[in-house]
């Protein structure tokens, strides 16, 4: 029994990998996945939040736009100490102050300058600065930041409130729907009655209740989406539930004596895995959506760290001038992640069911 469902398993992924759009979906979710993993090491600017550098001078830059910087050491009693783990995954606090200047004059004991796009001039005194030409490859906000690597951020918060609310809503909606689906009668009744009340609710009304009694926050939007969600899996296990309770297999194992807790998680789980997968990669694609409008609508995570929908709420005013892509660009994001969960979750299905 067991080396047939691992066959049956080895061919189902065989026919999804063969499958073109399913595997390019996979492909870039891998990516997003890197992405968000490991952003500070594919953004241009990787002081935490992408927030560290803020020039006014240099606010909505054109892509592709060249500044030269002049970077002028902080002290060290201003600099927090980091260890490698912390700058690897949450950023590099910067060691010097960064100026946007559009000429310079050095001499022996310092070096003269004009402020970018400025009538400011100034002098800083000593050897120990630094002249880098950067390139703003996406251009920069409105408050003159990378924006490139504010998208890139914004991918890490996307992709984890989606990861942790599919997470909070699997472990809640196969616990409920398993026990309601085997067990029926007055758990049946009384979990039915759970889900129907939360059923009725409007998603982002109960989103945005729910944001504003924990509070605005990074793992707030986690719970908030999550806490929303299960009942769409709850539902999709309980019907699973019971139609696999009644073969032959279960009567087996209840012949046998295995505990129910064995015959809920061990042998009937496995065979409505396929089911479970669509429903967790669509809630994921709705968790980036939810995530998105809370973050638009001011009830998702908090300045200054970005996500897709605070930063088209920031530029959304730019859609009828020129520079309509910096809130195109999140919202080509948006889009393009969602497509991709919801093709990835069909390929699966069909590949499970043809196996």
């Amino acid at each position: 029994m067991e080396r047939k469902r691992n066959t049956l398993n080895r061919n189902s992924w065989r026919n999804f990998f063969s499958d073109k759009l399913s595997f390019v979906a996979f492909i870039f979710i891998f990516i997003l996945f890197i992405l968000s993993v490991f952003s500070y090491q594919f953004m241009i600017d990787n002081s935490p939040n992408a927030s560290g550098q803020m020039h006014i001078e240099i606010s909505m830059l054109n892509p592709g736009s060249k500044i030269t910087m002049l970077n002028i050491p902080r002290n060290k009693d201003e600099i927090n100490d980091q260890n490698f783990i912390n700058k690897f995954f949450f950023g590099t606090e910067p060691n010097s102050y960064s100026v946007p200047i559009s000429s310079y004059n050095s001499f022996d004991s310092g070096i003269s300058y004009n402020v970018y796009n400025s009538n400011q001039q100034g002098v800083y005194y000593g050897n120990d600065y630094n002249i880098e030409e950067k390139t703003y490859y996406l251009g920069s906000d409105k408050y003159g930041r990378d924006f490139f690597s504010r998208i890139i951020c914004g991918t890490r918060v996307s992709f984890s409130v989606g990861f942790i609310s599919v997470l909070i809503s699997l472990f809640i909606g196969v616990l409920l729907g398993s026990l309601s689906g085997f067990f029926r009668g007055k758990i049946d009744e009384i979990i039915m009655w759970v889900i129907n009340v939360v059923w009725s609710i409007p998603t982002l009304l109960m989103v945005i209740s729910v944001a504003l009694i924990l509070g605005k926050g990074f793992w707030q939007v986690f719970i908030a989406v999550g806490l929303t969600m299960w009942v769409d899996i709850a539902r999709i296990v309980r019907g699973q539930f019971l139609l696999e309770r009644e073969k032959e297999y279960v009567d087996a194992g209840r012949s046998l004596a295995f505990s129910n807790f064995r015959i809920i998680f061990l042998h009937i789980l496995p065979n409505v895995v396929s089911p479970i997968i669509v429903v967790c990669a669509a809630n994921f694609a709705a968790a980036i959506l939810l995530e998105s409008g809370l973050s638009f609508l001011g009830f998702g995570v908090q300045p200054p760290l970005p996500s897709w929908g605070s930063i088209i709420k920031d530029h959304y005013h730019y859609v009828i001038m020129d520079k309509m892509y910096l809130a195109v660009i999140p919202g080509i994001a948006i889009i393009l992640s969602v497509l991709s969960f919801m093709i990835l979750g069909n390929g699966v299905h069909k590949s499970f069911e043809s196996s």
